[in-house]
């Protein structure tokens, strides 16, 4: 399902963040947006998920099954969000507890396979103050996938991981998202270089879109590849103009 945003705008304590903005997710393509702090990123995920907060924040968004996206969008934060009071495994079922029906044999099934999926199918029982970091994060990715929705929205993700972990959970994602229509915003160039299909930039003032940066070669991209290295460079440039 392609998806596109229209004529979108946020105007916050009388500051006008962008207007007139137009976002196209290709059906099964993974999207990055990358911008400075403030800029209006996390906000434009919000329009998308239906959860903008007070700001006076609008726009059209066109699916191309010609039902409304609302409801159908799955949401991943920097921030696991698991609540501790349930296991790992109830953490995942989350979306299906909240419906208020009876757990299906079959949702419990497909939540352990999505465990297994991210390597802790024996955690299952687990709390979520007995995981690290990393582990908290791959039962976020496996509640995400659970969701089972056309749009999977994400929102810095792996930002709070070291480095070796942040670059597996990458290569994870990637592998469990493959031929999903993503959109992640991230700080990182070379993050949305390994393992975008398009890449854009979100700046100015009233901030603008930039024209996509498509990379070749299949995700994810290896952090040496030639082509990653040289539209890093690019994008560090880019988004330092706006700091100066």
């Amino acid at each position: 399902m392609d998806i596109r945003l229209e004529q979108a705008s946020l105007h916050w304590q009388h500051h006008c963040v962008f207007s007139e903005l137009n976002l196209e997710l290709p059906e099964g393509q993974w999207t990055s947006i990358l911008g400075q702090s403030g800029v209006g990123k996390s906000s434009l995920l919000q329009l998308l998920c239906g959860i903008a907060d007070d700001a006076d924040i609008k726009g059209r968004i066109l699916c191309s099954d010609g039902l409304p996206l609302q409801g159908r969008v799955a949401w991943m934060a920097q921030q696991d969000l698991l609540l501790p009071w349930l296991s790992v495994l109830d953490n995942v079922l989350l979306a299906a507890r909240l419906q208020g029906n009876r757990l299906s044999p079959g949702e419990v099934e497909r939540a352990r396979y999505l465990l297994s999926q991210v390597q802790l199918a024996d955690r299952a029982e687990a709390r979520p103050d007995q995981l690290s970091g990393g582990q908290r994060q791959r039962v976020a990715l496996a509640r995400t996938l659970f969701q089972d929705q056309p749009l999977v929205c994400m929102d810095e993700p792996f930002s709070a991981l070291d480095a070796i972990t942040r670059l597996k959970l990458q290569d994870l994602a990637v592998q469990l998202l493959a031929d999903r229509t993503v959109l992640m915003i991230t700080h990182d160039p070379l993050e949305a270089l390994r393992l975008s299909d398009r890449i854009l930039v979100l700046q100015g003032h009233p901030a603008r879109l930039s024209e996509a940066i498509e990379p070749s070669g299949s995700v994810p991209r290896a952090i040496d590849a030639p082509e990653v290295l040289h539209h890093q460079a690019r994008l560090l440039k880019q988004l330092a103009q706006e700091t100066i």
